[in-house]
């Protein structure tokens, strides 16, 4: 891509876009430029992390999704986000998606009744 297309897809300057990708080269991500009209290139194969997630909240995502993730999209979504994550997170992530969660919240009243005519029976 070109500085001007890489600006105009993230709604930068061409200064910007190109600070950008200097500063994303310097990282060490293969992002390199070619003179003339070549642009910019992003290195065959190279991808990034996602990050910002810590272990606790990549943990509750997959705990809330369980194994109750019945839609294929919610499961393909599952299968992306554990291949994005670090290597470290991913057992973490794994577990947790087969881990099953039971809320008792709201099945009985304050007093200690029972919310409903099955509940005793359950």
């Amino acid at each position: 891509m070109t500085v001007a297309e890489v600006a105009a897809e993230l709604e930068v300057s061409p200064r910007t876009a190109r600070r950008d990708l200097e500063a994303l080269s310097t990282a060490g991500i293969p992002v390199y430029s070619q003179r003339g009209r070549g642009g910019w290139s992003l290195v065959g194969g190279a991808r990034t992390d996602l990050t910002g997630l810590t272990a606790e909240e990549t943990r509750a995502l997959f705990l809330l999704a369980g194994p109750s993730s019945t839609t294929p999209e919610l499961r393909t979504a599952l299968r992306k986000l554990v291949r994005a994550l670090p290597a470290p997170l991913r057992p973490g992530a794994e577990a947790a998606s087969r881990a099953g969660h039971t809320d008792g919240a709201h099945w009985s009243h304050a007093d200690g009744t029972a919310a409903g005519p099955h509940l005793d029976t359950l």
